[in-house]
């Protein structure tokens, strides 16, 4: 029997890692265990760390650091995490900067010098979105956030740079207003947006056709709103070009046991 969202939006984080662990649940985790923190991942070798970390300093917006686990080691005991070569439902693996086949365990890739970076996610304010009574749409629909590269600038560091990657979540002008004041409150899940309205002028030029996720839902009068997005070091990596690199597929993040409200001002 199918989990409908109601159950997904109230199992617990160690419940929902479980299944990802026994392939139970294999899809985008938006709208899943609801009030805790969702994470980005970016496993790198220990030789690239130090210059990935000043890059997400330099980036707070779209790379807020949640976590940083020990070189070798899968575990990251403050989020909550056991393993984390299981706990996410598909890795993107790239080999010189270049993305790979998706997986669906690291088992086989785990490598002594491996660092684990889990940066903060917007999924982590929509239910508060939810709670203020804003329908998050592509929550309603059943589907994954759409995920734009835009033409701003992210500052380097190191071998690290590239551009921007926004989320977009389309709503009718009070409740992206709204929207805009209760994401703001959470900084760690990259906070107020950081565009409305024309996405020509971040240069996105086809809005119904984004480069990750699924496509938009955008009814009429309704304003197209963007967040900055955890998927932006991918684009970074692809710079740097590691000889390993590993992250989650876009959409499919790691939960945490971090409560929502704790990444909040």
């Amino acid at each position: 029997m199918t989990d409908g969202p109601d159950q997904l939006a109230h199992m617990k984080p160690a419940e929902v890692r479980k299944r990802i662990r026994e392939g139970r649940l294999t899809g985008p985790t938006s709208g899943i265990a609801a009030g805790y923190m969702q994470g980005n991942l970016a496993i790198l070798p220990r030789s690239h760390a130090g210059d990935f970390m000043r890059f997400c300093l330099r980036n707070p917006k779209s790379c807020p650091v949640l976590g940083v686990g020990e070189p070798g080691d899968p575990a990251l005991p403050s989020l909550g995490v056991d393993d984390i070569r299981t706990d996410v439902a598909r890795y993107r693996v790239f080999r010189d900067g270049v993305a790979g086949a998706d997986v669906s365990d690291l088992n086989a890739l785990w490598r002594d010098d491996l660092v684990t970076f889990v940066l903060g996610c917007s999924f982590s304010f929509e239910s508060a979105l939810q709670r203020a009574g804003i329908t998050v749409p592509h929550i309603a629909a059943g589907r994954n956030v759409p995920m734009y590269v835009t033409d701003i600038p992210t500052r380097a560091a190191g071998p690290f740079s590239g551009p921007l990657v926004v989320s977009m979540r389309a709503f009718s002008p009070a409740d992206a207003i709204r929207a805009i004041v209760l994401s703001e409150r959470y900084p760690l899940a990259h906070g107020a947006p950081v565009h409305l309205g024309d996405p020509a002028r971040i240069g996105i030029r086809d809005i119904g056709r984004p480069d990750f996720g699924d496509p938009p839902v955008i009814a009429e009068g309704q304003i197209p709103v963007f967040w900055a997005c955890g998927v932006t070091p991918q684009m970074a990596i692809g710079a740097a070009r590691p000889d390993l690199a590993i992250t989650h597929k876009p959409g499919f993040m790691l939960v945490t046991d971090m409560l929502a409200e704790s990444a909040g001002v």
